[in-house]
């Protein structure tokens, strides 16, 4: 089969597509790069399907509800479209509408994180080079 062609049983009498695996949902929607990181998210219990647990070829439809965990942040959707393929990013956000509560749950877990990251040190690659050097003498003597 070719893999832009939607199998007939998945296919209403109107055209439009009624259900999709999880996996490949969320590789369309852009939540991860690959269906494989997808495939293994769902595996790992990162992703829940109408509040359970899922497996990576559960079928999916318009108005099933995920809930999302993925670096530190968590996402609490519903599904709109079941696209055909992998769209750009700006048409996948048409896929989903995620909910009030989780949109401005999210927005604070990234400000915290990106807090924490600002008063962390910065890192350096390597050893100081001749310049860095200077400075670091530089500071010395003056304190």
């Amino acid at each position: 089969m070719h893999p832009k062609t939607v199998p007939p049983d998945r296919i209403s009498r109107y055209g439009r597509q009624e259900k999709m695996r999880l996996d490949k949902w969320l590789w369309a929607a852009r939540f991860f790069k690959t269906r494989k990181l997808a495939a293994e998210a769902i595996s790992g219990g990162k992703v829940h399907l109408n509040g359970q647990r899922s497996k990576p070829g559960k079928d999916v439809r318009q108005g099933n509800r995920l809930t999302i965990s993925k670096n530190g942040l968590h996402w609490e959707i519903e599904i709109l479209q079941l696209p055909r393929q992998r769209r750009p990013a700006s048409e996948a956000v048409n896929f989903y509408t995620e909910s009030e509560t989780s949109r401005k749950q999210r927005e604070d877990e990234l400000a915290l994180l990106r807090a924490a990251r600002a008063s962390s040190p910065m890192r350096t690659e390597g050893r100081p080079n001749k310049k860095d050097r200077r400075l670091i003498h530089r500071f010395k003597q003056e304190h």
